[in-house]
């Protein structure tokens, strides 16, 4: 069985290829997000492939669905493992999403976002949201309603959205963090053994890895953290 460690490489070009060339592909698979994928585009893709890594595509894609689809044909291109779309974009930007990514012969994961991890119930208050898990397993039932592979979540959402939309609806979990280690702007967090526990079935972790003293240590540590 393959890691479910997803390592998200918020990181400047040069670090981010330092740091994947020193990683087994066989220990994770690597998130290019926003950061990364906005300073340098296409051309990191392009080289975390030569590496033999599986790569999500996190640009949270959120627009009306014509760009959307247009969008993820372009991520098609690039050969991406996983990608992913805001639930809340609604049915037909999902629709579109799905109808996109199936044009292609192997397919990549399309991924609902749910409610970010940073965000807490004072945060969603502000717009509107006065219950954080029943807004995201409705967020979830939406997700999976339109064939989407499954939602980004907390590990704190992981049991409910599983006992709803069953075992094989993907749940892929940020804000992991080893104990004592700072939570940073994350506010809805667990350890990685807890969601494993959970049902998660990837962990994206970043800074506790990126930022540590010793990356592939820390990496080592939460692989041994969830056998």
């Amino acid at each position: 069985m393959r890691s479910p460690i997803i390592v998200a490489l918020d990181l400047d070009y040069e670090d981010a290829l330092t740091l994947a060339k020193k990683i087994d592909p066989s220990n994770c698979r690597l998130k290019v997000g926003s950061q990364l994928f906005t300073s340098n585009g296409p051309k990191i893709i392009e080289d975390l492939n030569k590496l033999g890594f599986d790569i999500f595509l996190d640009l949270k894609f959120h627009d009306i669905p014509n760009t959307v689809a247009a969008a993820v044909k372009a991520a098609l291109d690039l050969g991406v493992w996983m990608l992913n779309v805001h639930a809340s974009g609604g049915s037909k930007m999902m629709q579109a999403a799905r109808k996109a990514a199936d044009k292609s012969n192997n397919p990549p994961f399309v991924i609902g976002v749910t409610i970010l991890t940073s965000l807490n119930e004072v945060d969603m208050q502000e717009v509107g949201v006065n219950n954080i898990p029943r807004h995201v397993e409705n967020l979830a039932k939406l997700v999976s309603q339109n064939s989407l592979d499954g939602v980004v979540c907390s590990p704190g959402d992981v049991l409910g959205i599983k006992d709803l939309l069953g075992s094989n609806f993907l749940t892929i979990t940020p804000g992991i963090r080893s104990i004592g280690s700072p939570e940073d702007d994350q506010s809805r967090i667990s350890s990685a053994k807890q969601a494993i526990i959970n049902g998660s079935d990837y962990l994206v972790i970043g800074r506790p890895i990126t930022q540590s003293a010793d990356p592939l240590k820390t990496l080592e540590m939460f692989l041994e953290e969830i056998k």
